[in-house]
């Protein structure tokens, strides 16, 4: 009965949320379906951010394994938003990854959003200090401490290297919203540094 419901025919008749109720009724096949249709579009969203196809791939296999995981507990609810759902579930992922990755290099950028240009405005020997290694790392413990919109937006901006407009559309807010959670984020970095005396100028 299943085999002839998703015939190569039919199969695209059906979908993605009449595809996620057959599965969780017990069809294996109806989650193949899904990851045929998805598959391309998820994995070069994926790509696009990381650049290595090695890491795409356990990153994408991530992804389906959270999906899996997400279905199966009951947890999910996206109600006919299935593809959006799996690529938000993607860009998390991407994200962590970049955060928790500590040979990553920052990326130092020349407009006035930049996370290095910014926390450098003190002084010159904290400018000087910021191209040392220890730096990198005190600005990565920052950034682990800033609220998640704020985290991840600098996370988009210093580790990926991606516009704002870019930003606004992955994250479904405004440019400005964007450009608001950049700007708090540094502001709230920089109070971090006062407060806690980070020895920026050390070498």
């Amino acid at each position: 009965m299943l085999s002839k419901m998703f015939s190569p025919a039919k199969a695209g008749l059906f979908t993605d949320q009449e595809l996620v109720h057959l599965y969780l009724e017990g069809s294996e096949k109806a989650f193949e379906i899904l990851l045929h249709r998805h598959k391309r579009k998820v994995w070069s969203h994926i790509y696009l951010l990381v650049r290595d196809r090695e890491l795409t791939e356990d990153l994408f296999q991530d992804v389906f394994i959270k999906v899996v995981h997400t279905l199966r507990s009951g947890k999910y609810n996206e109600e006919g938003k299935f593809l959006p759902w799996v690529m938000r579930i993607a860009h998390n992922l991407v994200i962590d990854h970049f955060r928790k990755c500590k040979k990553m290099p920052l990326q130092r950028g020349n407009d006035e959003h930049d996370v290095f240009a910014t926390l450098a405005q003190p002084g010159k020997n904290v400018e000087q200090g910021l191209v040392n290694g220890q730096i990198d790392e005190d600005v990565r413990k920052l950034i682990d401490h800033l609220p998640e919109e704020q985290r991840e937006v600098v996370i988009m901006r210093t580790y990926l290297g991606m516009s704002f407009k870019e930003i606004a559309e992955l994250t479904e807010v405004s440019i400005n919203t964007a450009l608001g959670r950049m700007r708090y984020a540094l502001i709230n970095m920089r109070k971090m540094i006062k407060q806690h005396d980070l020895a920026m100028e050390r070498a």
